[in-house]
């Protein structure tokens, strides 16, 4: 399925484009969001060809991720990420981040209930799971009022920012989602 653009009620969801190089620097480049995530900062040079990587993904006949860019509604401009990896039968696992300066907005809530609807009703999906860092107040607040619920905690499940880190696992079901 491609080219894939969802709308929520403050976002867009788009693929990437090459020109969003610099946009998504203030995601990927930046500490107080990478803090929060899988990776370390990136270099402009990283986010050059992670972009340029995901663009060529997206095109693939076997589509195995919806990693899309996340744009505000109001000014059209990238603002963060949105991802499904696709991952064993019909189950996936979500992954955002939003620019700090943008945080307290209700956009990460936006586009995750934009992707989570897409991954159910249009990817046939049945389960989605998110691995989110233990003391992630503001990320585990977005899943719980979407519904997932915790699994357990998974040790030492990330090396970032030079240690390793507990990742709590949630998830949520499509009939769960359905009822919601």
């Amino acid at each position: 399925m491609y080219p894939v653009r969802l709308s929520g009620q403050k976002v867009a969801l788009r693929e990437w484009r090459d020109d969003d190089v610099d946009d998504a620097l203030r995601v990927f480049g930046d500490e107080r969001v990478t803090r929060w995530l899988s990776f370390d900062n990136k270099s402009r040079d990283q986010v050059s060809q992670m972009v340029s990587d995901t663009v060529q993904r997206a095109g693939e006949a076997e589509r195995k991720e919806y990693y899309l860019a996340v744009t505000s509604r109001d000014t059209g401009g990238l603002i963060g990420f949105a991802r499904l990896g696709l991952s064993g039968v019909q189950a996936a696992d979500l992954g955002y981040a939003i620019a700090a300066d943008e945080w307290g907005k209700g956009y990460a809530s936006d586009a995750t209930h934009s992707l989570i609807d897409f991954g159910f009703s249009e990817l046939g999906l049945h389960r989605i799971s998110a691995a989110i860092g233990p003391e992630n107040v503001a990320s585990i607040a977005v899943v719980r009022r979407l519904g997932f619920v915790e699994e357990g905690r998974l040790r030492d499940h990330v090396h970032t920012n030079g240690a390793w880190r507990d990742s709590v696992l949630y998830s949520l079901l499509v009939d769960e989602w359905r009822r919601g």
